[in-house]
């Protein structure tokens, strides 16, 4: 390689033991961060949303270099496509009432959530992810993948959201009338953190 690069082997030793620069390191550092917000969206954040939640997080770095730093990683967000009718009402479930009318402010975290179910179509076949999302804070707190979409999924996501933030008192879920939503496994689940349910028409 020496001779190619016409360079001696002391030479060559020199630079690859050479020291980062300020700019290597300040990449270095980033790599973990951008790694941890790619993972926690479910692969699916691009990286402009990688971008603004570092922002978010206080972490001043420009959108350009977190486009080509996930590109040296290999970090490519999945194809998320949202498909109809992944959660069926039941019928037969206790009626709920609608606690957020439409109203989806919030003036802390925990305070309302709403929650999804989105097919993500990858070469291997579907993967369902549930999320859910913080009104205050518009960001996703909880979320949970699998090939299939049980009510344990929506529980799973439920449980990730309770252990990052603080629920206060009188926080609100709110989803669509879906049965994994409606079960008596999920609304348990609720109750133990003591989050009111609250469903859409």
């Amino acid at each position: 390689m020496c001779r190619l690069l016409g360079v001696s082997k002391s030479g060559y030793y020199d630079w690859e033991k050479r020291p980062m620069s300020a700019t290597e390191q300040r990449r270095e550092d980033l790599k973990p961060l951008i790694d941890f917000v790619f993972t926690e969206s479910g692969r699916t954040y691009g990286y402009r949303r990688v971008h603004a939640e570092l922002r978010r997080a206080g972490v001043e770095v420009d959108d350009e270099l977190v486009r080509k730093l996930m590109r040296q990683m290999g970090l490519v967000p999945v194809q998320v496509k949202r498909r109809r009718g992944l959660t069926i009402a039941d019928k037969t479930a206790a009626p709920i009432p609608d606690l957020v009318r439409r109203d989806f402010s919030a003036d802390r975290p925990g305070q309302k959530m709403i929650g999804d179910i989105t097919q993500i179509d990858t070469g291997e076949g579907a993967l369902f992810l549930a999320t859910v999302i913080d009104c205050f804070s518009k960001s996703v707190i909880g979320w949970a993948l699998d090939v299939r979409y049980p009510a344990s999924l929506v529980c799973a996501a439920i449980d990730m959201a309770a252990a990052r933030i603080e629920m206060p008192d009188g926080a609100i879920f709110h989803s669509d009338r879906g049965s994994q939503y409606t079960s008596i496994e999920f609304g348990e689940t609720l109750g133990e953190y003591d989050i009111r349910q609250s469903v859409g028409r």
